[in-house]
């Protein structure tokens, strides 16, 4: 492409009968193209192939950190993170082209750091859904505990009033109704007058007698 260039303003001259120093000004300008070089491109490249790349094109190289500002001793140990000029530029050859470089170590620090948080992200993230999780379990185990229980208490009340309701309605059996003494009655015994349902015997009542009140206190056959 450069001796193509460079044929075309010469055949320009030839055509155009320039004077000399017309002739010698667009020397100057053909011998510019002829040693104009293309920057390639070097970044993410280590400082030492970078640089090694460059020089063996003619090109100068000045590199600084443009991170922290530290000097550079090892170049084996930056990384080219921007040049200047651009991958493609087209310079005069011995032209200075400037690096701007981070330490590998920083680099690594760094994505390492990106990773861990990364990582912490989605461990609690997945520790956040399953939080979720167990809360709606908990609380519809709560709901599920809490119907049983209302469940029971009512059966169980359910079961006290039926049992209340059966005592209230219970038939109470009647009362012994102690059938009187005949009024001619003579009982030999207190047992005997128990054997008639007579028992015990108030004086004044037939079949009373003075012999079967022991305690003489007006009731026979008390006990």
């Amino acid at each position: 492409m450069k001796k193509t260039l460079a044929l075309v303003v010469l055949t320009g001259l030839i055509l155009t009968g320039c004077s000399g120093k017309q002739a010698s000004s667009t020397a100057t300008a053909v011998a510019a193209v002829a040693d104009a070089v293309t920057v390639p491109g070097v970044l993410s490249l280590t400082l030492d192939k970078a640089t090694e790349q460059l020089e063996d094109l003619g090109f100068k190289v000045e590199a600084a950190d443009t991170v922290d500002g530290k000097t550079i001793f090892s170049k084996k140990n930056w990384q080219v993170t921007f040049q200047d000029p651009t991958e493609g530029a087209q310079v005069a050859k011995g032209s200075t082209v400037h690096l701007g470089v981070k330490n590998l170590e920083k680099a690594a620090a760094e994505k390492a750091a990106a990773e861990k948080a990364a990582a912490d992200k989605v461990a609690a993230e997945a520790a956040a859904a399953a939080k979720v999780v167990a809360d709606r379990a908990a609380a519809e185990k709560a709901a599920a505990d809490q119907a049983a229980a209302q469940q029971v208490a009512a059966q169980k009340a359910a079961e006290a009033a039926a049992q209340q309701a059966a005592q209230q309605t219970a038939v109470k059996p009647a009362p012994v109704v102690q059938a009187p003494a005949p009024a001619s009655a003579y009982f030999a015994s207190c047992a005997e007058a128990k054997a008639a349902g007579a028992a015990p015997l108030y004086s004044g009542q037939a079949g009373y007698r003075a012999a079967l009140d022991r305690d003489k206190d007006g009731v026979a056959c008390e006990s």
